[in-house]
């Protein structure tokens, strides 16, 4: 047994099993990966990796392993600490063009567990390799409790990126929380008592979208790190299965060795010499029938917008983010009855509805180009100007 100083949980203790996977290669190049991405361009301590991320998942998965046998426990234990081996360089930063020419995203780490070292200790524990890719993947029973509405991934990164960023959204009664966590009639539910805890969840996931996870810098850092992939792809001088073994230092090397305009945004990046926003729009502003198409076709509208300022489409991204889920369903035991998180708290109903306003669709541009790049993306997009908020002087 070791002891591990966290900043979040105080002390996580560690066992033969979880202390032999630490120590693999595969779990080692998670130190060298941002938790946050390029969010360090915004705040100067979101400097924290997936390894202690993981870390702390895995501390989790501890507490509600009280209730589990010992095979469940030691499944549990290593789904939590390995369901990030997967992730690219800077994190989800990298995830879309990685799934966009490998099929696979994050959780898909069953090639990765099925070698050695990692598939040798497995085996020593009496691990089978296809049920800790399914709980991973949050297909199993104890999948959800690693990848679900509510699950031990969200409460250590909410709490942890809150911590690092200076956020102080990220307050919640975890253990009150994962106490509460429990099987009931083969499903995952949260018990009466932990209604409280799961809406601060809520509300820390609400508040921390506009704020981290979308904040406008870290979306064009992001786009224009995705446009340079892709740009390195598509010239053959990067194979997106070895992107994908990467970490964030090899990947920044390969970018500044590169020609044109690869080098050129990494630079940018270095430098913090951002594209500008030509728009920045919520649905108000937009044909909101019309977002899947722009999301699936966003080069197709860059290659338009670029011809009709007479610019390099490479100066042009359209950063469209998924539409926002409108459903928490998070089962709750209430007297022996099973409902749903959103049925029985207003609060959570009314998050539902507000998560829309966080959405925003955006067009990036180098700061010379913006005021052109604004008027044709305006008529492109037929942007409407959004409605003014009404202010009530109570003076």
């Amino acid at each position: 047994m070791k002891v591990i100083r966290d900043p979040v949980h105080k002390t996580i203790r560690v066992d033969g099993l979880c202390l032999r996977l630490i120590d693999t290669p595969e779990m080692q190049r998670l130190r060298r990966i941002k938790q946050l991405g390029f969010s360090y361009l915004v705040y100067p301590g979101a400097n924290h990796t997936r390894f202690e991320h993981s870390l702390g998942v895995m501390h989790l998965a501890d507490i509600f392993s009280a209730n589990l046998d010992e095979k469940e426990r030691d499944e549990l234990m290593a789904s939590a600490l390995l369901h990030d081996i997967g992730h690219g360089p800077y994190s989800h930063d990298s995830e879309e063009i990685i799934k966009r020419y490998t099929r696979k995203d994050h959780e898909d780490v069953g090639e990765i567990i099925d070698k050695e070292p990692i598939g040798s200790i497995l085996e020593d524990f009496n691990l089978k390799k296809s049920e800790i890719l399914r709980t991973v993947m949050g297909e199993s029973s104890l999948g959800k409790i690693i990848s679900g509405e509510i699950d031990l991934d969200k409460m250590d990164y909410l709490v942890r990126d809150s911590y690092y960023t200076g956020v102080s959204y990220g307050i919640i009664d975890l253990d009150r929380l994962v106490q509460e966590m429990n099987f009931y009639q083969k499903k995952l539910v949260i018990g009466e008592g932990g209604l409280q805890a799961a809406e601060s969840l809520c509300v820390s996931r609400f508040l921390m979208s506009p704020t981290v996870y979308y904040h406008h810098v870290s979306r064009i850092a992001e786009s224009m790190f995705n446009k340079a992939l892709l740009c390195m792809i598509e010239e053959k001088d990067l194979d997106p299965y070895t992107l994908r073994r990467m970490d964030d230092y090899e990947i920044h090397y390969r970018m500044r060795r590169a020609n044109e305009y690869p080098h050129e945004i990494i630079k940018r990046l270095e430098e913090r010499d951002l594209f500008k926003r030509a728009i920045y729009v919520g649905m108000n502003s937009i044909d909101e029938k019309k977002i899947d198409e722009y999301r699936r076709r966003d080069e197709r509208y860059e290659r338009e917008l670029a011809e009709a300022v007479g610019i390099d489409e490479k100066y042009v991204i359209i950063d469209v983010p998924k539409y926002p889920k409108t459903q928490m369903g998070v089962p709750v035991l209430i007297n022996d009855d099973i409902k749903m998180l959103d049925d029985v708290s207003p609060l959570v109903a009314i998050l539902e509805k507000a998560e829309v306003s966080n959405w925003k669709m955006g067009v990036y541009t180098p700061k010379e180009y913006r005021e052109k790049v604004k008027k044709s993306a305006e008529e492109i997009f037929e942007v409407k100007k959004e409605p003014k908020q009404i202010s009530l002087d109570l003076n």
